[in-house]
């Protein structure tokens, strides 16, 4: 069972749809037993750097995620949920965010005939293929909504890039940490893919 963490996140329900879809079992929870026993979580999100940061203390989740991935079980962060696992962004200077990796999360910088946010399709370069690209070829185009990136520190743990005016940091994988700053679950058939390739990492179901 999938564990996707409920902090108020706007796309909890279109990201249980899609693992529903792909046969999945998982279960929308802000419960931290249930997202601790799971045999895999995923962290969606939508919105501010800075609210999405304070709910999850609200929610007293923020001890829980950081504790769910030192279990060695596998993780998923999507969209802000990749920003979440860094140190803190520009968009929200005071907040601070989960600090696994170290890197900056800045906004992307507004050029000609580049509308920010950054919404729509870009292809990905596939950095390394690992777990979460595995069996994905090519430049997979794939669904991006934000207007801050992902500058790594660690260039080893990017696992695909895509350029928008910059290079952003489109995707991470470490040990049993995935994330990525688009959103699979609105990105087709590579979308379906790299969900179903985290899934069959917490067993299949």
């Amino acid at each position: 069972m999938i564990a996707i963490i409920d902090y108020g996140a706007g796309n909890l329900q279109s990201v249980s749809k899609a693992f529903r879809h792909i046969g999945c079992d998982c279960l929308v929870t802000r419960d931290r037993s249930e997202i601790l026993k799971a045999d895999g979580a995923v962290l969606p999100g939508v919105g501010s750097f800075g609210d999405t940061a304070d709910s999850l203390n609200e929610f007293g989740l923020t001890d829980a995620v950081k504790d769910y991935i030192k279990s060695g079980k596998p993780f998923l962060g999507i969209c802000l949920g990749l920003q979440l696992l860094f140190p803190g962004s520009d968009e929200s200077p005071k907040a601070t965010g989960l600090g696994i990796f170290d890197g900056s999360i800045t906004k992307i910088p507004s050029g000609e005939g580049l509308k920010i946010p950054h919404m729509g399709w870009n292809s990905l370069e596939i950095k390394k293929q690992g777990k979460l690209f595995r069996g994905i070829e090519g430049n997979p185009y794939v669904y991006f909504v934000h207007s801050y990136y992902l500058n790594a520190a660690d260039k080893s743990i990017v696992a695909a890039q895509t350029s928008y005016g910059v290079t952003i940091d489109a995707a991470i994988e470490h040990e049993n940490v995935f994330a990525t700053q688009f959103h699979p679950e609105k990105s087709g058939e590579t979308g379906l893919k790299i969900l179903r390739n985290f899934a069959e990492l917490t067993g299949g179901k």
